[in-house]
Order: C-alpha cells, then structure tokens, then sequence
C-alpha cells in the first residue's frame, strides 16, 4: 500500500514530533508499505521518510520543481516526481496514495487535510484517512469536528471516515482495515461520472 504522509517541513517543533515522526515511518516499512510524501528533508516529512528508510522501505517524493535548492528536498527519495505548481503536487500524492495519514503540521498540512477529507466526503475518493495525535496536537480539531457534527454541520456519519490517535500501530491498522464504501447522509447526488 502507498500510504501518503503529510505533515510539518519545520525543524523549530519539539523533539517528540520527530521522534513520533520517525517510529510512524519505520513501523510503515515494517508492514511493507511504501511512503508518498512531499519530498522535503526537514521537520515531519524529513521524520517520517528516515523512519521509512530505516525500515527498509521505499520513499517516493513529490515535488514542485521550485523546491530543488539545497537543503530542501530528502536527499535519499527512491524516487522524486517533479510537478509545476503545489496545486498539481497535492493531485498527484492523492493519485499515487492508497491511504492518507496526517501528522502534526502547519497551515500547509491543515490545507491537505481539510481537502482530502472534503474529497473523501463527498465520495470522489474512497481511501483511509488517519491523524497522528502526538503530544494531543489534533484534539482541538477532534472537539472541533465533534461540534460540527453536534451543529449539524458535518453528518456524524463523517466522522467515522477518520481515525485520531497517537498510536502508530492503530493508526496504521485502521488504514489497512477500513472499509472503502462510501458514507450516507450527506444529502447530496452525483452523476456517475464527472462531467464538464
């Protein structure tokens, strides 16, 4: 499985983000599944994909082309796939992924994420998506997304579409055993097929 992996590009976090980064990564390879993430060297994303390779696992970064100055990107990506804009670099990660696990970031990882659940939502894909709650980062978008639902702007049925936790090995779990149909209640009806 590809599992894609979002999260902060920032070495100014605490210790215990990157450490947390790090174990997510190799208990990744562990189970054999390769990583698809945003290319970089630093904070998480630098984490994560030395945690993937310490398993022995595969890294494949994808990169808007405007990023290739040193210091940047992961210097031992298996594989670097090189887009235009960071528009295209989000469509190709959700193409190349099977499943989406989102680590503690910034405005960047809250943008991936918000967008990829929205997508999920409305069914226009139908892969896992997990958070890493490390040091409780993402219990205020729990409680959050827990109000919306409450104010009935997010069916309830949404929220099993997404797992929170600080543990990497349930988390992980839950990506490979959550089911791909899709979600009732949004009220909403689409065509079969995407039209113009």
């Amino acid at each position: 499985m590809n599992i894609c992996v979002y999260g902060a590009s920032s070495n100014e976090i605490a210790p215990c983000y990157l450490e947390a980064g790090e174990k997510l990564g190799y208990e990744i390879a562990y189970r054999r599944h390769d990583l698809i993430f945003g290319g970089g060297d630093t904070g998480l994303m630098g984490a994560v994909a030395r945690g993937v390779h310490s398993g022995g696992g595969k890294v494949i970064g994808i990169v808007p082309r405007f990023f290739r100055v040193d210091g940047i990107l992961y210097p031992h990506c298996d594989d670097i796939l090189y887009t235009d804009t960071m528009r295209q670099r989000k469509e190709m990660m959700e193409q190349y992924a099977d499943a989406f696990l989102i680590t503690p970031g910034g405005i960047g990882t809250l943008d991936e994420f918000f967008e990829i659940f929205t997508l999920r939502q409305l069914d226009r894909h139908r892969k896992p998506i997990a958070m890493l709650d490390t040091n409780g980062y993402y219990q205020p978008i729990a409680q959050l997304l827990s109000h919306m639902a409450d104010e009935k702007f997010l069916t309830a049925d949404c929220l099993k579409l997404l797992k929170i936790s600080p543990d990497p090995i349930e988390l992980l779990d839950f990506l490979q055993n959550n089911p791909t149909e899709s979600i009732s209640g949004t009220g909403l009806k689409f065509l079969e097929e995407d039209t113009v």
